[in-house]
């Protein structure tokens, strides 16, 4: 069996390294004429990290990111709501790890370069279109100087994210990303530990300007790289471009006074090593994935907001179960066939959750009965048991509960 996989990100990666170790030939085809390790801070959670050490690579994961004790939620005046321990420290058998995207991306793509041989990773591939029969499917590539170059496979796994050239084609009519107002800026900063040093923290809601923040990165001088996600509902959206700078005045008005004594955020944003702008698009989820010998996975099959992890998490979970189907059925269509009737209704939950009751739900929960007042006391609000709850629910929608981890 050959297997084509079309894209070489976090999902396309993973993919082809659960082939290889199944004993799949894969070849893996990326539109990049260079590899680049770009991006800012992700969040491995234990679901994820269970995979990545299944291909062994928890100990390189382990050595460039920081390993989390706890979430934790906050108004948006800095005071605490809730908190929980997160990883092995709330009893999961695999850890949680924070760490630069480029970081997870490099892990991945010398990993592949060396156990797939250098020619089975092979970039500056830029997919015009496919065609297949019941043999074979013949994917047609441009590269950057306009050469054009046909590949033929047995199996095409679409992994080239939410602009998909290969969903596209299955799909021709379907529209842009959804988009429900919420602009993002992600920027990584230099700087002491806070709180426990290992703290993921979610402060205030979409209302007033959401913030994200954690490390990534432990210094040898004890200071820590920290990535942080600013969220907020503001105008129309005018590009899908995850690279786009971003300008510091666009949103640091929402967070000028929010200088706590645990953080201070508006210094910490003026810092920054970098801005990205991106908009928060999702798209709304497909009545199928797989057409003969050509299925989507990851972003080109269920592109969600980034909410708990769970973009690249879902991807890499895809991942396995697309490589395990591959390997146990003795066909490719019905291989295909049965990854998509495994994942294709788990993912459309997550992307509708994200939506509708993310982990933040827990925030705007307290924004709601508070009216966006302080409070004395969190318990005179609302009791712990029923943020408990909220918490859970989404660990449960996404498989990162403890029962699902587990199995």
């Amino acid at each position: 069996m050959r297997v084509a996989i079309v894209g070489g990100g976090i999902g396309g990666l993973t993919a082809a390294l659960y082939l290889h170790r199944m004993g799949i030939h894969v070849r893996v085809f990326e539109a990049a004429p260079l590899f680049k390790a770009l991006g800012v801070g992700i969040n491995l959670m234990p679901h994820a990290i269970r995979r990545l050490s299944e291909l062994g690579l928890a100990s390189e994961l382990k050595a460039r990111g920081v390993e989390p004790l706890e979430f934790a939620f906050f108004t948006r005046h800095g005071q605490a709501i809730y908190s929980e321990p997160c990883g092995r420290h709330a009893g999961h058998s695999w850890p949680h790890f924070s760490i630069h995207r480029g970081a997870l991306h490099e892990v991945l793509f010398d990993a592949a370069r060396s156990r797939l041989g250098e020619e089975n990773v092979v970039t500056d591939r830029r997919l015009a279109h496919f065609e297949q029969n019941p043999q074979s499917v013949a994917l047609h590539f441009v590269s950057a100087d306009g050469a054009t170059f046909v590949e033929h496979a047995d199996a095409v796994i679409a992994c080239d994210g939410i602009h998909s050239q290969i969903r596209k084609q299955l799909f021709p009519s379907e529209g842009a990303p959804a988009f429900d107002g919420i602009h993002m800026w992600r920027g990584v900063t230099y700087g002491e530990p806070f709180l426990t040093g290992a703290t993921v923290a979610r402060c205030g809601s979409l209302a007033h300007g959401k913030l994200t923040v954690y490390p990534i990165q432990q210094l040898p001088d004890g200071r820590q790289l920290i990535n942080w996600v600013a969220e907020v509902r503001k105008g129309a959206l005018t590009h899908t471009d995850w690279s786009r700078p971003g300008r510091l005045e666009d949103f640091i008005d929402y967070y000028a006074d929010r200088r706590f004594d645990w953080l201070d955020i508006p210094e910490m944003m003026r810092r920054a090593e970098m801005i990205l702008e991106y908009p928060m698009v999702d798209r709304d989820p497909l009545p199928r994935w797989t057409f003969g010998r050509v299925t989507l996975l990851g972003d080109a099959a269920h592109p969600m907001y980034p909410r708990g992890g769970n973009g690249a998490a879902q991807a890499i979970v895809d991942a396995e179960a697309v490589a395990l189907c591959l390997a146990k059925e003795a066909g490719v269509e019905q291989a295909l066939q049965r990854y998509e009737n495994e994942r294709r209704m788990v993912t459309t939950r997550i992307v509708l959750t994200n939506r509708s009751e993310p982990p933040d739900h827990i925030i705007e929960r307290v924004e709601q009965l508070t009216g966006g007042r302080t409070f004395s006391a969190i318990d005179d609000v609302v009791s712990q048991s029923e943020l408990a709850e909220i918490s859970h629910k989404y660990q449960r929608v996404t498989g990162m509960d403890l029962d699902s981890t587990s199995v």
